[in-house]
């Protein structure tokens, strides 16, 4: 691709310029092994795929904010430029208010001094703790850059997942909602005037047919209550998602589902295993990674169970022990894996295996059943309109001949 640059020399003198580069941040690293100061990088024709991106996120920050946020800023920083001078270049090419924000306050901070990762603690909302503990390790360790690169990488990785398992599951979910919504309108607006028909001819009505207009009538004549039981049920269910013992209820129940118990279990055992890893790495002590962790996993009993491992973990207990009598939340794999990680002294490279191989499980695994579903879907759609078909046909046909 073609770069248009702007860069001051060695003398002070502004020039402008083109290159051809992979990426911007590789002009910047080769303008700067020539003692340049770069000002701004822009692809030649277009907008930047970095302002094509951040033009997805319709305000506040979004995932792709913070991954590409950590990922430029290490890139940057590894081609040489001052973390005010990278910080300065991303607040250009992130035009989003809040970022605007944000990256003012740590400008503020840096020239008075305040570390980065204290200065990013100021947004709780938007750096998580894993974000926050991978910086401090890094400027405390001189391997800022680093531990950049991998906080975003960790992040891409979770937002795939996250992605492909929404992906996996739309389809579904969009032919269910669309049946519902037929069958509502049916229900409600077709079935009465045949209703009405029938009973003007005084017709004897086939049992399917009679549940139908019943169902029908049901429909008609409460549908204000009915509505409002169904939004009803619903805020009940976010307010319960919102309690302790809802978070209990429901985290119990998705481990115990069929087929979507396993997923979840190989979701947090790779959200688990590679943000450990990504701690670990980064020269995180292994009870912080533990309690961090903690707070990155959704499920609460997970939560438990890993605020619960730390506290073993300072009483002297090994990761092992701790992992492997808990299968109900973890495959007998992951603990497995991490004895022999701690007993090679390769934890940290292990547990990166152990993400990566449940990451392709799952995906394989939501794919799977995306493909599985869709028969079943097709079958079950068949099924009611072929019911629908009879009950209301049958009666029509009965009529007929009656003329």
């Amino acid at each position: 691709m073609l770069f248009t640059y702007k860069a001051v020399k060695k003398d002070g003198t502004h020039y402008d310029g083109i290159l051809q580069a992979i990426d911007k941040f590789a002009v910047y690293k080769e303008l700067h092994a020539s003692g340049d100061v770069v000002l701004e990088v822009r692809e030649k024709g277009a907008r930047g795929s970095l302002k094509k991106l951040f033009s997805l996120s319709f305000g506040g920050t979004s995932m792709a904010d913070r991954i590409m946020f950590a990922k430029n800023l290490s890139a940057m920083l590894h081609a040489g430029l001052p973390l005010a001078r990278a910080l300065s270049v991303l607040e250009r090419q992130m035009s989003n208010k809040t970022w605007s924000a944000i990256f003012k306050k740590l400008s503020d901070n840096l020239a008075r001094g305040v570390s980065l990762s204290v200065s990013l603690a100021s947004f709780p909302k938007v750096f998580s703790p894993l974000f926050i503990s991978m910086v401090s390790a890094g400027e405390e360790s001189g391997s800022l850059s680093e531990s950049l690169g991998i906080v975003g990488e960790e992040l891409e990785k979770s937002y795939e997942l996250r992605k492909k398992i929404r992906g996996a599951m739309m389809y579904p979910i969009i032919i269910l909602f669309v049946m519902i919504a037929i069958a509502i309108l049916m229900l409600t607006f077709v079935i009465p005037k045949l209703t009405l028909t029938f009973r003007e001819f005084n017709t004897e009505l086939p049992l399917s047919t009679r549940a139908i207009i019943s169902t029908s009538d049901f429909f008609s004549n409460y549908y204000v209550i009915i509505i409002v039981a169904i939004i009803a049920i619903i805020a009940g269910l976010i307010i319960l998602s919102k309690t302790l013992i809802g978070k209990h209820i429901l985290g119990k129940i998705s481990l115990k589902l069929p087929i979507i118990g396993t997923i979840v279990q190989e979701i947090n055992s790779a959200r688990t295993t590679r943000t450990l890893s990504s701690l670990l790495s980064s020269g995180v002590e292994v009870v912080a990674a533990v309690k961090i962790t903690a707070d990155v996993v959704q499920n609460i009993h997970y939560k438990n169970m890993l605020t619960k491992t730390a506290v073993e973990i300072q009483k002297g207990a090994s990761l092992e022990s701790l992992f492997t009598p808990r299968t109900e939340l973890y495959p007998p794999f992951v603990g497995e894996m991490i004895g022999v990680g701690e007993e090679t002294g390769t934890l940290s490279k292990t547990l990166l295996e152990v993400a990566l191989f449940y990451e392709k499980e799952v995906s394989q695994k939501t794919k799977d059943m995306s493909t599985v579903i869709e028969p079943f879907l097709m079958v079950f759609i068949g099924i009611g309109v072929g019911f629908f078909a009879l009950a209301m046909i049958s009666p029509i046909y009965s009529l007929t001949n009656t003329i």
